[in-house]
């Protein structure tokens, strides 16, 4: 991805970069007359958004944001399912799922910055981001029990691996929503910034990242991922296979030479 190029996937997201925020990509959700609500359209831009990151070599970290100055996502476009058959809905499934599956198998460092209002499958796709920035007018949650489904972004996989089982299944089975502190407190979001604050502190953070080896980057969150909640063998095989990845990389071989020569690594990338 080009500097300060942009992109846009159908009506509703756009893929931006910006000058001095070298191999920082930012992914917009821009559908600012419904709060961002994930419409069938939406979700299909979500996903081919993720699938042009995913192959962009230049882009070491993503960061999800909103254009919307009061709500981050208030998950499913639900005035839209409510006009759906049955059979409309199985048709929709697959959609609405690759727009989430999308961020959660970008394969670079992923950050979503949040403001406002992050309930159900908005909730979703910050948790499919490897780290989350808000500010303090966010309120989160996943309610969908209250409306008759659960959640089918990835909540009730994702939430218990960040917060544990018990807490999540209590925060599932109310459809609470959840003030900025108490979801700092909670482990919900793991940052928590100035009101207003949320793009540009999660750019900021995405601009220190982005620093590092793009391939350590990668092989980094690949070890985490697929390490997660397997044994302790188990998960040392993973991360065995992700560090000979990265051993004989011209990524290493100039991280190492960068540092015994006292300067700032030119990263090959490869």
């Amino acid at each position: 991805m080009t500097v300060t190029s942009e992109q846009r996937f159908g009506e509703f997201v756009v893929v931006r970069g910006h000058e001095g925020l070298e191999h920082v990509a930012e992914l917009v959700l821009d559908r600012p007359k419904a709060m961002n609500a994930v419409s069938t359209d939406m979700a299909r831009s979500i996903a081919a958004a993720c699938a042009a990151l995913a192959a962009d070599p230049e882009v070491r970290v993503t960061v999800l944001t909103s254009s919307h100055e009061r709500a981050f996502c208030v998950g499913a476009d639900l005035k839209e399912r409510n006009s759906f058959t049955d059979a409309d809905l199985v048709r929709q499934r697959p959609t609405a799922r690759a727009a989430y599956t999308g961020v959660l198998e970008l394969p670079m460092p992923t950050i979503a910055a949040v403001h406002g209002f992050a309930l159900g499958g908005g909730f979703e796709l910050a948790l499919s981001c490897d780290l989350i920035v808000a500010d303090r007018t966010a309120l989160v949650g996943l309610p969908e029990v209250s409306v008759g489904v659960i959640p089918g972004g990835g909540g009730t996989q994702l939430l218990p691996r960040r917060i544990g089982a018990a807490r999540a299944a209590e925060l599932i089975f109310t459809a609470r929503r959840v003030e900025a502190a108490e979801a700092r407190e909670l482990g919900l979001v793991d940052e928590l910034v100035a009101d207003g604050r949320d793009r540009a502190e999660a750019l900021a953070l995405a601009v220190r990242i982005a620093a590092n080896s793009p391939v350590g980057l990668r092989a980094a969150k690949r070890a985490l991922r697929l390490g997660h909640g397997l044994d302790l063998r188990a998960g040392l095989e993973v991360e065995d296979s992700a560090w000979r990845s990265v051993a004989f990389s011209g990524d290493r071989a100039e991280g190492v030479a960068a540092f015994n020569e006292k300067r700032k690594p030119n990263w090959p990338g490869e």
